[in-house]
C-alpha cells in the first residue's frame, strides 16, 4: 500500500472568482486549488501561504480552516488527504517566477469550476468549493493536538470526510 498524500490548499475568493492553477498533472493539463506538501518544520497555515505563492504568485493570509478531505484514487487506490483553509487575497507580484509544471494562475466563477469538472485535479476541488459557499467552517483546535501532522497522519484521516 502507496503511503497518504498529504497537502494543503487555500480556497482564495476575491471579487466573485476562486484563484486556481492550471498545470499538468499526470499528463493531463488539469485545474485546482494552490496547494502542496507540508515542508519539515511548517505549519499547514504557512504552507498554505508558501505553496500559494509558489503556484500562483500571489500572496494570501490564511485564514479560518474548511475541512479535511479524504479521496482515495479509483484506479491506483492511492490516498490523498487535503487540509483546506480559506484564504485571504492580498495581491500578485507578476515578477515571480512559477512553480515548474504550473501553466498559469485562473480566476474562476463557480460556473467556470463547473464547467471544468472534467478538468479538475480531484474531486476534492468541487467539495471544497462547495464547502467554503455553504460557509462551512472547522474549528482550529480539530488539528492543533496533531502536530505535527506527519507523523499523525492516522489520527488525521481519522478527522477526514471521505470524498
Amino acid at each position: 500500500m502507496q503511503p497518504t498524500d498529504l497537502t494543503v490548499t487555500a480556497v482564495v475568493e476575491h471579487e466573485g472568482r476562486f484563484l486556481f492553477v492550471e498545470e499538468y498533472a499526470s499528463g493531463e493539463r488539469v485545474f485546482g486549488q494552490p496547494g502542496g506538501h507540508l515542508e519539515a518544520g511548517e505549519s499547514p497555515e504557512q504552507a498554505v501561504v508558501r505553496e500559494t505563492l509558489e503556484e500562483t504568485a500571489c500572496e494570501v493570509v490564511c485564514g479560518e480552516l474548511i475541512g479535511v478531505y479524504l479521496w482515495i484514487h479509483p484506479q491506483t487506490r492511492q490516498q490523498f488527504l487535503r487540509i483546506a483553509y480559506a484564504a485571504e487575497f492580498v495581491a500578485c507580484d507578476e515578477n515571480l517566477e512559477l512553480d515548474f509544471g504550473v501553466i498559469g494562475r485562473r480566476w474562476l466563477t463557480p460556473e467556470d469550476v463547473v464547467r471544468r469538472q472534467l478538468r479538475l485535479r480531484s474531486p476534492m476541488v468541487m467539495r471544497c468549493i462547495n464547502d467554503y459557499l455553504s460557509g462551512r467552517r472547522q474549528s482550529e483546535t480539530l488539528l492543533n493536538d496533531m502536530l505535527p501532522l506527519q507523523q499523525n497522519v492516522g489520527r488525521v484521516i481519522a478527522t477526514a470526510d471521505l470524498v
